[in-house]
């Protein structure tokens, strides 16, 4: 073969890549097709949250990109030829059922998009149910319900489960009457699943295009909606959501004990091994934790948005132009004599920083002087002049160079409370420009205390296996969220950035709370270790629970130290 015939040969193997309607459209034929996302994404061999994110932006490559426009071609193609008015199945139906009056008792939530009161039971096997949402849909052979374990012929979101109560074998003890609506997320507490109806999507990491949010309050008005989120409002004459905060983790912490177990018999008991093998999987497994955790939530949040020059690193050794207020800041002057210092190790500091105000969608530039406490991101400010350097450290970290630097929302948030009639410790910062997003503090908050519970019990157990798989798999969900190539399915180096400074922020608020009750604040590092003098038990708690403290070193410093420690 000639030089130019191998050319072209390699010219005809190549192929333009299919186009692709926008993103609108494909959710639109999707939805009037009346296919649940579980159905398409199962027969496109990806998961819901890889579909939601190809409906909202996010363009797929490759041999996915050629199925999926096959599907919306097909879609379009019968679309197009279906009656206008499509005539009622004919197998016979049952009954119409008197509708009960709405309430928003434990086991109701507000379905997300239908118009009816109730599903249809009499639909064909893997087709969605009638009304009741994207991913609801009829089974061909009854699965164990999650909520009581019985036969169950809806699946909702990957779970199958009653849609209605009254057949549900949960107890109600609130509402003995309860309507034939969806159940997408239950807010009661219920127990763990059986290991035949664990949902899949908690046993491996699934594509993360879209998070959402736990629903802590009730809907807001549009005057209250963050302007990037998408909201879904419950549909005329249905209540709202019911108040999730106190929705048990008791399945998703079940998913913690059941790796954990699985590990240990795969290791034949062996702790050491046992234990690398935990942490060598936390990133995956954390981002499955965070998927059982998201389930039935209020908010579509992008994982994969565009980001501003600042928030990218310039080359791979190089940082980006956020600055996370990191204290690494040591006392001038002790008090005369010498001093006996504890270093105070600050528990679950990341943990503890998950709770923090996420911008929930792509970031939108802005010239606007002034905070708005609905949004969150990135700012760049004129810090405010600190004068208290020898009692407390600067909250926006040791600078080497003054003017203005690009700071995040937790920072911003502090240096603004500090400047409150309440603190009056500085001025208010300037800020010159932002880019934010609608956001909230919930975001992560099931995530959270999911981890945080399993973290206790592995505390009060003596449980050292449980309690680093934990500590591994927050802290790497939180190091590897921005430019990382061992967690490509979420891409927020804003969030990655906002984390790790609520938890310089949060251990700033520990020092001045100290400094407040009267203790010396020596030293104040990273995210855990603060240093002072004094009964710092009249302050803080001492244990191991992520309020308390403990207790990492004890040592004398000042004009009888012979090595100058501290001065």
């Amino acid at each position: 073969m000639s030089d130019f015939e191998a050319i072209d040969s390699l010219l005809s193997s190549v192929t333009p890549p299919v186009e692709l309607p926008a993103p609108s459209v494909r959710r639109e034929l999707r939805e009037q097709a009346r296919l649940s996302k579980a159905q398409a994404a199962r027969a496109l061999g990806i998961s819901t949250s890889t579909l939601t994110a190809w409906e909202t932006g996010r363009e797929p490559t490759g041999e996915p990109r050629t199925k999926y426009a096959y599907l919306l071609e097909g879609l379009a193609a019968k679309l197009t030829t279906a009656p206008t008015a499509p005539t009622a199945p004919t197998a016979p139906t049952a009954p119409a059922a008197p509708s009960p009056p709405p309430h928003t008792g434990p086991h109701t939530a507000a379905a997300t998009t239908h118009t009816e009161t109730g599903p249809a039971l009499l639909q064909p096997p893997g087709t969605p149910a009638e009304g009741a949402g994207d991913d609801v849909e009829v089974l061909s052979e009854p699965e164990g319900c999650v909520l009581c374990g019985e036969p169950a012929v809806q699946r909702v979101a990957g779970f199958p489960q009653h849609l209605d109560a009254s057949e549900c074998g949960l107890p109600n003890t609130h509402h003995p009457t309860v309507p034939a609506a969806p159940l997408p997320t239950p807010t009661a507490a219920r127990p763990a699943p059986t290991p035949a109806s664990a949902p899949a999507s908690a046993a491996a990491g699934l594509s993360r295009a879209h998070r959402s949010e736990p629903d802590h309050s009730p809907s807001p008005t549009p005057s209250t909606t963050p302007t990037s989120s998408r909201t879904r409002p419950a549909p005329p004459g249905h209540p709202p959501q019911a108040r999730r905060a106190s929705r048990s983790s008791s399945e998703p912490v079940d998913l913690i004990r059941k790796a954990v177990r699985a590990a240990l018999e795969a290791h034949e008991g062996d702790i050491t091994a046992a234990t690398a093998a935990l942490v060598r999987k936390a990133i995956p497994d954390a981002m499955a934790l965070l998927d059982a955790t998201r389930k039935g939530g209020r908010y579509d949040v992008i994982a994969h948005p565009w980001m501003p020059d600042i928030l990218r690193k310039q080359s791979s050794h190089s940082t980006d132009q956020i600055w996370e207020a990191r204290p690494k800041w040591t006392r001038a002057q002790l008090p005369p004599g010498e001093n006996k210092v504890t270093a105070l190790d600050i528990n679950g500091a990341y943990l503890s920083a998950l709770k923090t105000h996420l911008p929930l969608g792509q970031l939108e530039h802005s010239t606007a002087p002034a905070h708005d406490r609905r949004r969150a991101g990135v700012y760049l400010i004129t810090p405010p002049a600190w004068d208290h350097e020898n009692v407390l450290p600067n909250p926006v970290g040791q600078r080497d160079e003054p003017g203005p630097l690009w700071v995040t929302e937790p920072t911003l948030r502090l240096l603004l409370r500090l400047s409150d009639p309440t603190h009056g410790l500085c001025e208010r910062p300037q800020i010159h420009e932002s880019y934010t997003s609608g956001a909230t503090e919930g975001l992560l908050e099931k995530f959270r205390i999911t981890l945080k519970e399993a973290r206790d019990e592995a505390i009060t157990a003596g449980d050292e296996v449980t309690l680093e798989y934990v500590k591994a798999m927050y802290s790497k969900f939180v190091s590897t969220m921005g430019e990382s190539n061992f967690n490509r399915e979420l891409y927020r180096p804003d969030w990655m950035h906002l984390i790790r400074s609520q938890a310089f922020a949060n251990l700033w608020m520990k020092a001045l709370k100290a400094h407040d009750g009267g203790l010396t604040v020596v030293r104040a590092m990273g995210t855990d270790e603060l240093h002072v003098c004094g009964d710092w038990r009249k302050v803080f708690p001492e244990g191991r629970s992520v309020t308390e403290v403990k207790v990492k070193d004890e040592y004398a410093a000042g004009t009888a130290d012979p090595m100058g420690a501290g001065n």
